[in-house]
């Protein structure tokens, strides 16, 4: 299975936030599964990245050209891309299942578009596995919530985004993905 995961790329986070990163990186590779992810030397990508490297698994970074200097070397394969939106359009393309760990507005950015690619005109949606922890997405989750309920967004069905507000909440909804 290849998990995209969406996350921030900042050094110095809060170590809850770090342990998060290690503990889905150890699962992916534990599972045997692919990481496709931004492929960054830096932050939650990186400590990520290393976790599957670390425990068996293969890592493919997908990198734009302008952070190809930034290109992490635990990747077992890189995707070079022009850009951000080719690097995003190449990861929904080939993803299984996607996981939004604590990231900032890139984050927030592919999350919404593969939402988008997954709500609209999607008869097979993915799962999209948002990790809330202390409640960082609450008000992202709950505008989606309340624009599902107007004719703006025309009734979408948001079930194939997950929520898990801890990392073991987060490794059992992988576990149980059919």
């Amino acid at each position: 299975m290849k998990i995209v995961v969406y996350c921030s790329s900042q050094e110095g986070l809060q170590e809850k936030y770090q342990q998060l990163a290690r503990e889905l990186g150890t699962w992916i590779g534990q599972h045997g599964h692919t990481l496709l992810y931004g492929g960054s030397n830096a932050g939650l990508m990186h400590i990520t990245a290393s976790a599957v490297h670390e425990a068996g698994g293969h890592v493919t970074g997908v990198i734009p050209e302008m952070f190809r200097h930034r290109l992490d070397p635990v990747c077992d394969d890189a995707v070079h891309t022009a850009n951000l939106g080719d690097r995003k359009q190449y990861m929904i393309e080939h993803g299984d299942v996607f996981v939004i760990l604590p990231g900032g507005i890139g984050t927030l950015d592919e999350w919404m578009s593969t939402l988008a690619v997954m709500t609209i005109g999607n008869d097979d949606p993915r799962p999209i596995i948002v990790a809330n922890l202390d409640g960082l997405y609450d008000a992202t989750i709950q505008q989606l919530a309340h624009m599902t309920g107007t004719p703006l967004a025309r009734n979408k069905d948001l079930s194939c985004t997950l929520v898990a507000t801890s990392a073991s909440a987060l490794l059992h909804l992988l576990d149980n993905l059919p």
